[in-house]
């Protein structure tokens, strides 16, 4: 058995709830630290993982132990705690987006280069198989060039417990921040080539919620190729419905019964701190790992529905496979179910630091991606196309 990375994580929030799965059941990782200001966070970290944790992020990167850090808090604090792993030599990863403005993420790669350390941005849903696996058949020829992407997204994302600030646009919030960062992340993926501009809209329709909960993109790339970005958070139609009702984190969803519960759950919370206290129990603390566990069939991770249009076929990734529409006939490639879900965010942050691979999620690759997301707010507000200029 190859030695384990050890890991130390910044922040117990959402995040890292999403990602606990994948670090509890990976072979290739222990997880030996955590920091978090939530005395019940931490306290349920050390009794289930026998593991060290910390009130203060920077305790935790002086940590010997720690190798490698998962930055997990608030987007706003993603460039503070990228600076403080690299001055103590930990390699990172950094949750999606990198950070809120590209200052802030060249910042980051500078000092992460400069501290000899691997820098790596995710997770992203450009980390999935299905995704992957689409890259490696258009990149075979097979197929053709790639000439068009769709990609279609509806969900009930604002509409689940947010912080303040997760509803304030110049604080990160938003659905452009949070969830265009996989979609663009996808697209950039699948069409192999330097993105060359953007012309978007936003939507921002519930007082309620003063945020954007919607956006259409363009993106122009320069091999030729084009892409519609689509994304709704309004919590009405759901694209999962396209996707045999599996849900973005591959478990199997009961469609009637989970139509409205994000607004009907939401309703009980009457005062700002109510809807705080909603969101810190869908977070780890309170509940343990076991309450994160995805249970009963699985599929691969998704993020709604993508279709690849090439020079001699539609590609469309799928959560169990990659249908693929021919000139003549259609044929499915069969994705193997996950044993251990987004084990491809591991597995390449092991590769990074240990076997000295070059990362893909790089934080190049971060920058440019949150390049775009800025250019659709851009574009929305002042009515033009946006010219790019930090694409890998």
């Amino acid at each position: 058995m190859s030695e384990r990375l050890k890991l130390g994580v910044i922040g117990l929030g959402r995040a890292f709830t999403l990602m606990l799965p994948t670090f509890a059941s990976h072979p290739l990782i222990a997880m030996v630290a955590a920091s978090d200001p939530r005395s019940d966070a931490r306290e349920r970290f050390t009794e289930e993982f026998g593991a060290k944790a910390y009130e203060d992020a920077e305790a935790l990167c002086a940590d010997p132990e720690v190798q490698a850090v998962y930055v997990a808090s608030p987007h706003q604090f993603h460039v503070d705690h990228v600076k403080l792993a690299a001055v103590h030599g930990k390699h990172v990863l950094v949750e999606k987006p990198m950070a809120l403005t590209v200052d802030d993420c060249r910042e980051m790669i500078a000092v992460a280069r400069q501290a000899g350390i691997k820098l790596l941005v995710g997770h992203s849903h450009s980390y999935d198989l299905p995704y992957l696996r689409t890259r490696e058949m258009i990149r075979t020829g097979a197929y053709g060039r790639v000439r068009m992407i769709n990609a279609l997204n509806f969900t009930d994302f604002l509409y689940r417990p947010r912080r303040p600030e997760e509803l304030d646009t110049k604080a990160g919030g938003g659905v452009v921040f949070s969830q265009a960062a996989h979609q663009v992340d996808i697209v950039r993926l699948l069409a192999g080539a330097k993105a060359k501009s953007v012309r978007a809209f936003t939507g921002s329709w519930d007082p309620t919620r003063p945020t954007e909960g919607a956006y259409n993109a363009q993106i122009n790339f320069e091999n030729g190729c084009f892409a519609s970005l689509t994304y709704s958070g309004y919590a009405h139609f759901d694209t999962d419905e396209f996707g045999g009702w599996w849900g973005e984190l591959g478990q199997k969803r009961d469609a009637d019964a989970s139509y409205g519960r994000a607004r009907q759950a939401l309703r009980s919370a009457k005062t700002e701190a109510e809807e705080i206290e909603m969101k810190n129990r869908r977070a780890y603390g309170p509940s343990g790992r076991d309450a994160f566990r995805v249970t009963g069939d699985v599929a691969h991770n998704h993020f709604g529905l993508v279709v690849v249009s090439c020079e001699r076929a539609d590609l469309r990734p799928m959560p169990e496979a990659v249908i693929v529409y021919g000139d003549e006939t259609r044929h499915v490639e069969e994705l193997v179910a996950p044993r251990i879900p987004r084990a491809e965010v591991v597995n390449e942050l092991y590769d990074a630091v240990v076997v000295g691979r070059p990362p893909l999620h790089s934080g190049e690759w971060g920058l440019a991606t949150l390049e775009i997301c800025l250019a659709i707010l851009a574009s929305a507000e002042h009515g033009r196309e946006i010219d790019l200029h930090h694409q890998v």
